[in-house]
């Protein structure tokens, strides 16, 4: 089974974190890594999301990330995909990566933390073939666009 093969896992599974693909019109919101030697994927560009704390369900652990992240929080209703994946690290655990849109509202109430060195708007293509985006989410972002894992855009769906 390949890191970009969702695989079957109960919500109450225990797992080891949640990633975020979050997208604005045509681009996913991400940051770079801080470069720091120890830490895992120094130097790239990741998707909103982190590890797990004690008994938090996955969209309790994407959510928490997200607000310390980026001082976001997000209805549920703008998720539109949630996919349990197989851990990358020999021995650890699964990992979540949900898909969803960012209104303009969204956008503009954007904070960046203390965690990486900067944020972007990134377009999703770039993002896709980047050799400084973590491999594995790369792979599963380019999954998403193949399956259209986001559906329309909120926008898009409004009644006119």
């Amino acid at each position: 089974m390949e890191a970009v093969d969702p695989i079957p896992l109960p919500l109450s599974a225990p797992f080891g974190g949640a990633k975020l693909a979050l997208r604005f019109e045509d681009s996913l919101l991400v940051y770079r890594r801080d470069d720091i030697p120890d830490l895992p994927w120094p130097n790239c560009w990741d998707l909103p999301g982190g590890g797990r704390e004690v008994k938090e369900s996955p969209w309790e652990c994407a959510a928490r990330e997200l607000f310390e992240e980026f001082a976001l929080v997000l209805p549920p209703a703008q998720i539109t995909v949630a996919r349990a994946y197989p851990a990358v690290a020999a021995g650890g655990l699964p990992t979540w990566l949900f898909a969803g849109w960012l209104t303009a509202a969204d956008v503009a109430l954007i904070r960046f933390g203390d965690e990486g060195q900067h944020w972007q708007l990134m377009p999703i293509a770039e993002f896709v073939e980047c050799e400084h985006a973590i491999p594995h989410l790369r792979l599963r972002v380019a999954r998403f666009v193949q399956e259209d894992a986001w559906g329309l855009s909120p926008s898009d769906a409004a009644p006119h």
